[in-house]
């Protein structure tokens, strides 16, 4: 009798268990929950703080990759369109999305060499300046010409008293190169190269 009393008990604890992991089965399966509202899957920067500060504390729309350690030269290139020549400044187009910073000058072909600047196109030139605009000391930015030439770009320190940089330029291609070079914003947001 006892033996029946410890059975049926039994019995019953199991249909009890057996009970309670069936409703546990029977719940909804939790599934991945989408990020918050502040994460950057969200567009927390464009909501909040959409411009990138430069180096002289101008604030700019797009980084156009700088920061990643790309630059996107793609999007660079249709963003300066049609503009010919590398002294078109800042503001090419209209609209603060079309701001960008671009390396200018005469004297690019004595500092970055003869071979260097003939390969430079216009967004090659703004990869730099935009480079020389966003990136800290010490960080580097890479990007791809459709001639077959690799460019790295690595930021410098400050040189001199106005708002000058170190850099140095590396290309690949034919053959490989490496240029130290000094840049200076100008008043309109372009840089232009200086020498060493």
């Amino acid at each position: 009798m006892r033996t029946r009393s410890l059975f049926a008990s039994r019995s019953a604890s199991q249909g009890i268990l057996v009970g309670m992991l069936a409703a546990l089965l029977s719940l909804p399966t939790p599934v991945q929950a989408d990020p918050p509202a502040h994460a950057p899957a969200h567009g927390w920067r464009k909501k909040h703080d959409p411009y990138y500060l430069g180096y002289t504390g101008r604030q700019w729309s797009r980084d156009y990759g700088i920061l990643g350690g790309r630059c996107d030269r793609e999007t660079v290139g249709a963003v300066l369109g049609g503009v010919l020549g590398g002294a078109v400044g800042s503001q090419v187009g209209d609209g603060s999305g079309r701001q960008i910073a671009i390396l200018v000058g005469t004297a690019i072909g004595a500092v970055l060499g003869a071979e260097v600047a003939r390969s430079l196109g216009d967004p090659d030139r703004a990869c730099i300046g935009h480079a020389l605009e966003l990136l800290p000391a010490g960080r580097q930015v890479r990007w791809d010409a459709p001639d077959g030439l690799r460019y790295q770009l690595i930021a410098g320190k400050d040189a001199g008293k106005a708002p000058c940089r170190e850099f140095t330029l590396m290309t690949e291609g034919t053959h490989k190169s490496s240029t130290r070079g000094r840049g200076c914003r100008r008043a309109d947001g372009s840089w232009e190269i200086v020498g060493l």
